[in-house]
Parts: structure tokens; C-alpha cells; sequence
């Protein structure tokens, strides 16, 4: 048991005396959770090992997820990093500090348990103000994955935290809703062709228009299969998944959605016929297709604007083990742009899938 102390900062007016606390925390070697644009990271000094095994162990973590390691600035980069291939720098002056992950050779600095024992390193600058000015005082990178339990939703909110990690970490930052709500892009850019390890905020084809080349995107990426070897986080396990099962319909159309809608009231009425109280999670457009079935129903957003969904998503899955239902029944959306991410975390958090 650790006492906890939650900060409440305002990520448009840092309290600096506030993040100070928490930056001492890191620099004494413990944890702290902290918003950044996508979701809530938890995070240790990058150099620290006792500290970054000790994510591990709070977390849950399997031991062979790397860790990404966040900086503040470019200095930071080079200290971490052995080498940055002149490509890297292509992607970073348009899309530092943002939601983009890049795998890198790893320094001598960086110790084994965060790239769980690879030569490699993933790196970012978060576009965060509270983040960045934690990473700032902390006067080191900071290592961090998202701060929740291992397998469950990603956090978007500080309650989220503070109910998965209160009592395990020294210092929660509260800073409100994330912006994102889903995480970073990762990018192997050491590759040719790069290789999308981990679908995010940032969409591969606007990274592709300022590389010139096509990304290659694998099945691990679309959440249709697991990697076999560990490069990034997300590659591997079982993620972002509620205690409630969840049931993934799929079309193969997402213009004539009549197939969707059906299978989707098909299950509906099949889980009832067990004795099953069903939620129905469901686009802004198809929602009222539903309404008839005496269901819990919850609207995920508009198809025409995905980064609302991407927003609500974590926050929506979490919810579901609040409803007291057997199952819930997600619609699937079509995997481009902003939906290839959407998908890769439905995809990994169903415990079935159906494809119409």
C-alpha cells in the first residue's frame, strides 16, 4: 500500500508548484500518472530500472511489452536514442510534439526493462502541457505506458486512474479529459518499407503524405492477429478489453450498413432468448435502429467524424461493466484514417467477432 496523493493541475495554466511535487516523485524514484493528448500514462524516470520494473509489476504488465519513453525536447532525443536516421527527422518537424511513436536504436542509458531487452527504444514528445513540463522538471525522459491495469480500457480520464492505481502509484495528476482518447501512432522507421507497429491518433495516410512512401500496415496492426515478437506496445496481449463480454459486428460494406443493423438485432434477440440483458453500442446514424429492442443502448459517435468515436471509445468500454448487462454488441466501423485505429482496439477487446 502507497499513499497517493492526487494533484488537480489545469492543463491550460499549470501549477508549476504542483508538477514540482510530482517531478520530485519521479526523480526519487517513483511513480507518477499523468495526462498527456492521447491517454493517461504512468510513469518512471527512463534511467531508473527499480522504477520502471516497478510499472511492471503495478501494472500488471507482461514483461516482454516494451515501454515508450517520453521527452520534452531534442536534447532528450539524442540521450536516449544512438542514432536518428536522417527519415526521423522528416516525421518529427511535422508531427513533434504529437501523438507519434518512433522506434529507434536504443542509447546505452536506457536500460533493458524498458525496451524489454531490445536494442530498440520507442520514443515521442507527448503534445501536453502538463507532460511536457512534468518531463521538464523531472530533468530526465520519462518512461510510460498507459496508466490503467493491463488488458483493461485505456484511462482518458484522471477518475479512471485514480480507480485502477490509487493506493499503487505516489502521485496522480489529475488534468481532465484527454484530447485523443486513443494512443499514439508507432511507426518502425528502421525498416524499408516502415512498418505500422501500432495504429493511433495520428492516421497512417497523413504520415505517408509527408514520408512519400506507403507505410506497410500487418494483420497485427488491424487487430486481426497477435506479432510474434514484441517491437512496440500494442503489438501483443490481449488489450483495452471490459470484464463484460463484447461482441464485434463487422461488414464487409460500410455504404449499405442493412446487413450490420441486421446481424446486430439477430444477436440482440438471440442473447435475450437466453435470459441475457444486452447492451447495444451503435453509430449516431444507426442508433435508432435500435431502439425497439429494449436494450441498454450507448452512442459511440458519428461515422463522418471518427475523432469523436476515437474520443469516446475507452470512456464507452469502460462503462460497459457499469451497466449490469451479459453482453454488449459494438458496430464495427470501416479501418481508414482514424477507424484503422478504432478497430485495432475493438478488435483486440471483443471476445467475438462477426463479419457481415
Amino acid at each position: 500500500m502507497v499513499e497517493t496523493i492526487v494533484l488537480r493541475v489545469n492543463p491550460a495554466k499549470p501549477d508549476i508548484g504542483a508538477l514540482e511535487k510530482a517531478a520530485q516523485a519521479i526523480r526519487e524514484g517513483g511513480l507518477v500518472a499523468f495526462p498527456t493528448e492521447t491517454v493517461y500514462g504512468l510513469g518512471a524516470s527512463a534511467f531508473n530500472e527499480d522504477a520502471v520494473r516497478r510499472i511492471y509489476y503495478v501494472k500488471g504488465r507482461p514483461l516482454d511489452n516494451p515501454i515508450i519513453v517520453h521527452i520534452c525536447d531534442y536534447d532528450q532525443l539524442s540521450i536516449v536514442s544512438s542514432r536518428v536516421p536522417e527519415i526521423v527527422y522528416k516525421l518529427i518537424k511535422r508531427f513533434w510534439p504529437g501523438p507519434l511513436t518512433l522506434l529507434l536504436p536504443k542509447s546505452l542509458l536506457v536500460p533493458y526493462a524498458v525496451t524489454a531487452g531490445l536494442e530498440t527504444v520507442a520514443v515521442r514528445m507527448p503534445a501536453h502541457p502538463i507532460a511536457l513540463e512534468l518531463i521538464r522538471l523531472s530533468e530526465t525522459p520519462i518512461a510510460a505506458p498507459s496508466a490503467n491495469i493491463s488488458g483493461k480500457p485505456s484511462p482518458t480520464r484522471g477518475e479512471h486512474v485514480i480507480r485502477d492505481l490509487y493506493s499503487k502509484v505516489e502521485v496522480i495528476i489529475d488534468g481532465g479529459e484527454t484530447l485523443y482518447g486513443v494512443e499514439s501512432t508507432i511507426i518502425n522507421l528502421l525498416v524499408d518499407p516502415p512498418i505500422l507497429l501500432r495504429p493511433g491518433a495520428y492516421p497512417v495516410e497523413d504520415i505517408e503524405n509527408v514520408l512519400g512512401v506507403k507505410i506497410l500496415i500487418p494483420e497485427f496492426a488491424r487487430g486481426l492477429s497477435e506479432a510474434e515478437r514484441t517491437l512496440a506496445p500494442g503489438m501483443k496481449h490481449r488489450h483495452y478489453a471490459p470484464d463484460t463480454p463484447l461482441v464485434l459486428v463487422e461488414s464487409r460494406d460500410y455504404v449499405d450498413m442493412s446487413k450490420l443493423i441486421g446481424k446486430v438485432r439477430e444477436l440482440v434477440e438471440t442473447y435475450k432468448s437466453m435470459g441475457m440483458r444486452v447492451a447495444v453500442i451503435a453509430s449516431s446514424e444507426t442508433i435508432s435502429n435500435y431502439k425497439d429492442l429494449n436494450v441498454e443502448i450507448i452512442e459511440l459517435g458519428p461515422r463522418s467524424n471518427t475523432f469523436i468515436v476515437a474520443k469516446k471509445l475507452f470512456n464507452i468500454l469502460r462503462g460497459i461493466d457499469e451497466l449490469n448487462v451479459g453482453v454488449a454488441i459494438v458496430e464495427g466501423f470501416e479501418d481508414k484514417g482514424l477507424g484503422l485505429a478504432i478497430m485495432n482496439r475493438l478488435r483486440k477487446a471483443s471476445t467475438t467477432r462477426y463479419i457481415v
